[in-house]
């Protein structure tokens, strides 16, 4: 009887799962099977099957898209707003967690600032953001789509970083200063192997979102030659008809990387929302 008892909560829970999983997967399901469909079928009975097999809507899409260019204005847009984002990340956690303040209320006062940047839809920010960039003589300029990035997406590094350097031992940062090192040397020999697990959670959502940001890059490009990945399912709408199959199979090409990288480094993931939860 105790084994039977249990046994409930673990069957419980994994049928809770296996719920989850399935209203997760469903939206994606179903975009692949919007996929094969033609406008009126899309329109006339969204949840039937296809009446039949054709890949004509991915090669309407491919041969609109201009993959090659969108995924290069993509990485580069990423690379530099990554890099940014990182360096200005670290050395803000590093400062919060290792600065001496007059107070601890203006310390964490410091942190809770950047940390509320995760409540902040990025639709609220969108006309400010335009506004300073356009005072600033950026507007056109890739700047003016990197520089919003990288400030976006320090809330997040900053929430895990902090959380995981709050419990790490000073004593190996005071070994390494009587051992020589200076403030630079300490923090790429000594900090940073250690906070890799955090560091490449950081990297991989960073990533991520640079992937799927839309609002922000569809008000600061207006340029074809800069558009972004995240643009491309926006070239299917026109004046006065939006052309639906077209536009849900380029979003289905569009998703696909994305979820390979997902894939690929949710080991990664999951290490650094552990170790920054658990530390934190």
């Amino acid at each position: 009887m105790m084994s039977k008892t249990r046994r409930w909560p673990k069957a419980l829970s994994r049928i809770v799962l296996i719920v989850i999983t399935a209203l997760t997967a469903f939206p994606f399901l179903w975009l692949f099977v919007l996929s094969f469909k033609t406008d009126t079928e899309i329109l006339n009975s969204p949840f039937s099957l296809p009446e039949s097999i054709s890949f004509s809507n991915y090669e309407r899409a491919l041969h609109t898209l201009p993959l090659i260019k969108m995924f290069g204005n993509t990485l580069f847009v990423a690379v530099f707003a990554l890099a940014i984002s990182l360096v200005c990340t670290f050395m803000l956690s590093y400062a919060i967690t290792r600065l001496q303040f007059k107070s601890k209320r203006l310390q964490n006062g410091l942190y809770l600032l950047f940390v509320a940047g995760l409540t902040i839809p990025p639709y609220i920010v969108i006309f400010p953001t335009y506004r300073m960039i356009v005072s600033m003589g950026l507007l056109g300029n890739r700047a003016s789509l990197i520089l919003p990035l990288a400030a976006t997406t320090m809330a997040l590094g900053v929430l895990l970083m902090v959380g995981f350097l709050r419990d790490f031992p000073k004593e190996i940062e005071e070994a390494a200063i009587i051992d020589g090192c200076n403030i630079y040397q300490m923090c790429t020999s000594v900090v940073l192997p250690v906070i890799k697990p955090v560091l490449a959670t950081v990297i991989i959502f960073n990533v991520l979102y640079f992937w799927n940001e839309y609002p922000i890059s569809s008000v600061l490009v207006n340029d074809p030659k800069m558009m972004t990945i995240s643009l491309g399912a926006s070239m299917f709408r026109g004046r006065y008809s939006m052309d639906y199959s077209g536009m849900i199979a380029a979003t289905v090409i569009i998703i696909i990387p994305q979820l390979l990288f997902y894939l690929l480094f949710q080991k990664h993931i999951v290490e650094g929302m552990t170790a920054g939860a658990v530390k934190g």
